[in-house]
């Protein structure tokens, strides 16, 4: 490299990381000596041809592009919902071979070890609760628990055909489950989107290389559904997407899967049950519907055996799927294997259904309703961190050590009142990665929601939804609660990042209009 590039290429490094600071936590992209992990180096590399200008620049455009194309999520504020652009940092997440498969075997134990026991619950015998591996009582008061979903059978037991499940790295670099979503989990749409927008906006640092593909994910859970239809439904299925309507937070999604899937998005007004036989209204008449990949609470699926109010479901659903004629996914029910209280007891399931030692360990946690351990977190609330059992996306949590006294007090009284409805768990130093923040970068905690699909076989889609807390020192990372994303790079095996040296240096321009109107 000729010494002006050179030194040009240093300045914009030292640009943009000025005073970045590892702050103690465990980084993804450098080392504690501060020297760049191998598997980002060329990444850095790239990127050292743009000025802190330039990816400010780029940013724009990013974010143009999503508005125009609508990729939005709602963010609830004092009761209201507020519409925005969902936001990417231009810095990708890197993980090696090695390490994905790690978390990829992880992923599929716990993911075969979960549907086992919903399947044991649901149409079994009920074994890990008559063995003792898991209490009766805490199943039964789950929020999740759903006695209509009993004696209803899901082909090839796939009942969490789509799961989304948390992970997290501690201090240490090691990757652990935070949390299990099994029934309506969300964000697969801006992985590929956010692959998409990477390719486009900074294309050379992209180009060459070899990095996994997440493009075939609409492919892959279409034939997921195919696979769990009903028998009678022959060799061509018809499989729906069903969403609440417009006003849902991720109402985007639900397009975007039913687009990448090519199949219809209806809602529940556009289907009718007759004889146990959902049927969706069509220009040409009734036509049958075999599978439907739902985006309803279960509350509101079945205004006859749910919720009497429920406008967003269909009346008889439930009936036809005991009737075996249609499949709903995920099944009812799920909600009662993602309660956090039963999470604690997944690292027992493995060990009782697969009789292997979980790969991928919880954080360590606390059950609320034990005498001695609720007395044990009651004496340390501004240590830990409280969460209640059934909510999600962050809401509710009470992070000790970010607490105020009047918090913390408030948690001690609902704590005692409803012991059952909280779980304790230790203070994880979520690892960071360097964030675009203005016109330099800076370490934002984060986690990784990869999405994992059943039926029959397991597949885990390579990388997932790596979710950044925007705010500095926040460890909520929630995109309900204003958190952002980044494209997560998965490396082929035997496949190192490249970098062309000799490659046309970027010359401060914006990328070509064509290209930007590919994106827009």
């Amino acid at each position: 490299m000729p010494p002006d590039r050179a030194s040009a290429t240093d300045a914009n490094r030292a640009s943009l990381f000025a005073d970045y600071d590892l702050g103690g936590f465990f980084d993804e992209v450098f080392d504690a000596d501060n020297h760049v992990r191998p598997h980002y180096a060329p990444l850095l590399a790239g990127l050292d041809r743009f000025t802190p200008e330039d990816l400010v620049r780029r940013a724009r455009i990013r974010d143009a592009a999503f508005r125009s194309q609508g990729i939005t999520f709602t963010v609830y504020d004092e009761g209201e919902g507020i519409e925005r652009t969902f936001p990417m940092d231009l810095l990708p997440r890197i993980v090696p071979a090695d390490e994905w498969q790690h978390i990829e075997d992880g992923l599929v134990q716990r993911v075969t070890a979960l549907n086992s026991f919903l399947d044991d619950l649901y149409v079994g015998e009920g074994a890990a609760i008559h063995d003792g591996i898991i209490p009766i009582w805490l199943v039964e008061t789950s929020d999740g628990f759903n006695r209509e979903a009993f004696g209803i059978p899901v082909p090839l037991g796939a009942r969490c055909l789509v799961a989304g499940v948390d992970l997290v790295r501690d201090g240490e670099g090691t990757y652990l489950v935070l949390e299990d979503n099994l029934r309506n989990p969300s964000g697969v749409s801006y992985v590929i989107e956010n692959r998409v927008a990477m390719t486009r906006v900074l294309p050379t640092v992209f180009a060459n290389q070899q990095i996994r593909s997440v493009d075939h994910y609409g492919r892959s859970l279409l034939n997921a559904l195919n696979r769990v239809a009903p028998p009678a439904s022959g060799d061509r299925p018809t499989v729906v997407v069903l969403t609440p309507g417009v006003f849902n937070s991720a109402y985007f999604e639900h397009v975007f899967l039913a687009s990448q899937m090519g199949v219809e998005l209806v809602e529940g007004r556009d289907l009718v049950v007759d004889d146990h036989v959902v049927s969706m209204r069509t220009t040409q008449g009734l036509q049958r519907v075999d599978v439907i990949y739902r985006r309803i609470d279960d509350a509101f699926l079945d205004p006859v055996v749910f919720r009497s109010d429920s406008t967003l479901g269909v009346p008889g659903l439930m009936a036809a799927a005991r009737a075996g004629n249609v499949t709903i996914a995920n099944a009812v029910g799920n909600g009662v294997a993602d309660d956090k209280a039963v999470y604690a007891y997944v690292p027992e399931l493995i060990r009782y259904y697969l009789g292997e030692e979980p790969i991928l360990p919880n954080v360590d946690t606390y059950l609320l309703w034990d005498e001695d351990q609720r007395s044990e977190v009651l004496d340390r609330l501004d240590e830990l961190v409280i969460k209640p059992v059934a909510e999600a996306g962050g809401y509710g949590i009470v992070i000790g050590p970010a607490a105020s006294d009047a918090e913390l007090e408030a948690c001690r009284v609902n704590i005692e009142a409803d012991p059952r409805n909280y779980i304790a768990q230790e203070v994880v130093s979520l690892s960071r990665h360097p964030s675009l923040v203005d016109d330099h970068l800076e370490g934002r905690h984060i986690d990784l929601r990869p999405f994992v699909l059943s039926g029959g076989d397991i597949e885990v889609i390579p990388g997932g939804l790596t979710r950044v807390a925007m705010q500095r020192g926040s460890l909520v990372v929630s995109s309900s609660q204003g958190g952002g994303s980044k494209d997560t790079w998965v490396l082929a095996k035997g496949a190192e990042l490249v970098v062309d040296s000799d490659a046309e240096t970027h010359d401060g321009t914006e990328p070509a209009a064509d290209d930007v109107e590919e994106l827009s």
